[in-house]
């Protein structure tokens, strides 16, 4: 399973480093992913949307 961002890629890294994963499984992912440009976040977070004043009319 091939990373699917530069995020993720730190991660795996983090938990190799921890001790939660192994040599070999990181070393699968990263072959699997090839020189591939990969994105900062698959999925960035999304920009707070700026609300609507209401206008009120005087009748």
């Amino acid at each position: 399973m091939p990373f699917k961002s530069k995020a993720q890629r730190r991660k795996f890294a983090q938990l190799l480093v921890e001790g939660k994963i192994t040599d070999d499984q990181y070393e699968e992912w990263n072959r699997s992913t090839g020189k591939k440009v990969l994105p900062e976040r698959l999925h960035p977070k999304a920009s707070p949307k700026k609300t609507r004043s209401r206008k009120t009319t005087k009748k």
